[in-house]
């Protein structure tokens, strides 16, 4: 897949008719999941089905199987459009992304996707940096880290979540702090190679003693999965590949709303793993990479031409 779409002679043109495509299709899925919400009924995956009887509220995943991966989806379609809007230059493309990313938003809160939303914010905060001042954007995401910290630790109540009560938290967290504590043990056990490639499930089980229905494939955070089952080297190799990709896609992103449109979907996208897994598996991540890479070969300077060279044509 990476190397069929960076083959691919990508021009202004080629690239907004795909965002009119990944567009058209949100707003497919967008109506299905309004259909769902309204009729309370889903038409896949009989475990989300299940969790919605059990609840207060109601999930919708569309054709997605996950609730998750739908939010995912939607956030990915949502920076491109985002970019688009920020560097229009008439009133009515404006108006029209705002339109959409209103139907949009309106499909992802009905995920109830909160690593959907945290995705989101991150693509946001990119593109402004971007757009505008990357000193500017720090300092407004880190007062509004310091305002969240403060609301949690002060009126903890807000959010039916108990500091104190390691049950509380892992009820806020749906069980994520227990699979990352064992994810770091089982890399604690065999740090070098790990465990091998979809081990932490097996092991997991073992080490932990939970039952089979309780362990999952993953930690739900990549991180701590790779290092887990690959271990020191597969880490670093995991590490390796997010340096240079954003190294490749950030490098002249100020310059091109596709390739800021592309670097905040990938940067929303890697977010999104360290709360719901699914990075190297997730054809996304490929052929955003496919797509920046092939973008960024495109608009390299030409190289200079040596005299003796120029002298023989």
């Amino acid at each position: 897949l990476f190397v069929l779409v960076a083959r691919v002679e990508w021009t202004p043109r080629l690239a907004l008719t795909c965002l009119g495509v990944a567009l058209g299709l949100a707003l497919v899925f967008c109506a299905v999941g309004f259909v769902e919400y309204q009729r309370r009924t889903l038409l896949l995956n009989p475990q989300v089905i299940a969790s919605n009887q059990f609840q207060s509220y109601f999930r919708v995943n569309s054709l997605f199987f996950d609730p998750n991966i739908f939010g995912r989806f939607l956030v990915v379609v949502m920076a491109a459009v985002t970019a688009a809007m920020l560097w229009a230059r008439g009133r009515r493309e404006v108006m029209l992304a705002a339109a959409a990313l209103a139907v949009m938003w309106a499909g992802l809160v009905l995920t109830l996707s909160q690593s959907s939303l945290g995705a989101l914010l991150v693509a946001l905060a990119l593109l402004a940096a971007l757009r505008w001042s990357v000193r500017g954007t720090v300092l407004v995401v880190a007062l509004g880290v310091v305002l969240a910290t403060v609301f949690v630790v002060a009126f903890p109540g807000a959010l039916r979540l108990k500091l104190s009560s390691q049950q509380s938290v892992e009820s806020a967290t749906a069980g994520r702090g227990n699979l990352i504590a064992g994810g770091v043990r089982l890399f604690g056990r065999r740090p070098l190679a790990g465990w091998g490639s979809g081990a932490f499930e097996p092991q997991y089980r073992r080490f932990e003693r939970v039952s089979g229905e309780r362990a999952v494939t993953a930690s739900h955070t990549i991180p701590i999965t790779v290092a887990a089952e690959q271990g020191v080297v597969g880490f670093a190799a995991y590490v390796a590949l997010l340096v240079t990709a954003f190294a490749r896609l950030l490098r002249g992103a100020r310059a091109s709303p596709v390739r800021a449109a592309i670097a905040a979907a990938f940067a929303a996208l890697v977010f999104h793993t360290w709360l719901y897994a699914a990075f190297l598996e997730d054809p996304l991540v490929w052929t955003l990479l496919a797509l920046g890479t092939a973008l960024a070969w495109r608009e390299r300077p030409a190289p200079e031409r040596h005299p003796a060279e120029a002298l023989a044509v």
